[in-house]
């Protein structure tokens, strides 16, 4: 007679029905991808991923090609997906940045494209993100750290859709230490990446040094961050509902007059919704009050605005303000 499976903890039993929990109430489109990197984070989504919906998960892995480890990265999680029977799509990305462009900032947009392609291609109805509680919070100190405004403050949101892609993060109010602790359990293997220790990138302090400090002056930090970047994000969709309002009332493009007829702080509003909503970019914030600058200046006929703003610039254009690609 087979032996009996010995039982698990209740401790990890309740462990075990929390994640699941979250992850049916995050009430995903299947089939689903699970973006995976080998990392223990994305390794614990995908086993309570499979565990929760056998048969309706893939695994969607981005091959950064930024490290000599990143053969060794996708070779596990082929290895691993083999092992549990779950479909892996592999896609490799230059994710190389440019001048002045951050190095983390190139990477992330390579693989929210990638992610996005590979779901769209493989017919999934969205990818889930392993994100949690401890990244909300370095995401919420690092937005601090640049002087970033309500966008930034709202740190990582649980939803949200690039690339016509829908990307979820069902695990935001989870410390990564129960994942880990999870997986244990489970005894799983996942890798470590090497870069995770470099100090030279600012998250990464953040991680290793600023979160220890909080957990020993502030245990609750977690909650109360989050706390704060969702009063950030419910502001910020306010602000959003205003200025949609003003450029509605001018017919969709920022009439010079009438922009002008506002109070300053209603003008930035407006013209970062405009940007950002119609021309998908953002001026900095020296960028935005050299802008009002120039704007409250449009007095006369003839007066030129030309003024660079992220890949453009915005000039004014008779009556209205236009922005030109460089």
């Amino acid at each position: 007679m087979a032996a009996s499976p010995t039982p698990r903890p209740k401790r990890a039993e309740g462990a075990d029905h929390f994640l699941t929990a979250l992850l049916r109430a995050a009430d995903p489109p299947l089939p689903l991808g699970v973006a995976y990197s080998g990392g223990a984070d994305s390794s614990a989504l995908l086993r309570a991923a499979a565990r929760c919906w056998p048969g309706q998960v893939q695994a969607l892995h981005v091959h950064h090609g930024l490290q000599q480890a990143a053969d060794a990265f996708s070779e596990h999680c082929r290895c691993t997906c083999a092992a549990l029977g779950i479909p892996l799509h592999v896609r490799q990305v230059d994710a190389r940045h440019g001048a002045g462009e951050s190095p983390e900032d190139a990477a992330r947009r390579a693989r929210y494209a990638a992610l996005a392609d590979a779901a769209r291609e493989s017919g999934l109805g969205c990818v889930l993100l392993a994100q949690h509680a401890d990244d909300q919070a370095e995401t919420l100190l690092l937005a601090l750290s640049r002087g970033a405004g309500l966008p930034g403050l709202s740190a990582m949101a649980a939803r949200f859709e690039r690339h016509g892609m829908a990307f979820l993060r069902p695990w935001l109010q989870v410390p990564g230490a129960a994942l880990r602790d999870w997986l244990a359990g489970q005894g799983a293997g996942f890798i470590e990446d090497p870069s995770n220790a470099d100090t030279g990138y600012t998250r990464n302090r953040i991680r290793l040094q600023v979160l220890p400090a909080l957990e020993q002056a502030f245990p609750q930090f977690r909650d109360t961050f989050a706390r704060s970047a969702r009063h950030a994000a419910q502001a910020q969709r306010l602000l959003d509902e205003v200025a949609a309002a003003d450029l509605a009332a001018m017919g969709g493009e920022p009439v010079i007059a009438r922009v002008q007829a506002l109070s300053r702080g209603r003008q930035a509003n407006l013209l970062r919704h405009w940007l950002r909503s119609a021309h998908g970019t953002a001026a900095s914030a020296a960028q935005m009050e050299e802008l009002l600058d120039q704007l409250a200046d449009c007095r006369t006929r003839g007066h030129r605005l030309h003024l660079r703003v992220g890949p453009g610039f915005v000039v004014r254009d008779a009556a209205v303000l236009r922005f030109a690609a460089a």
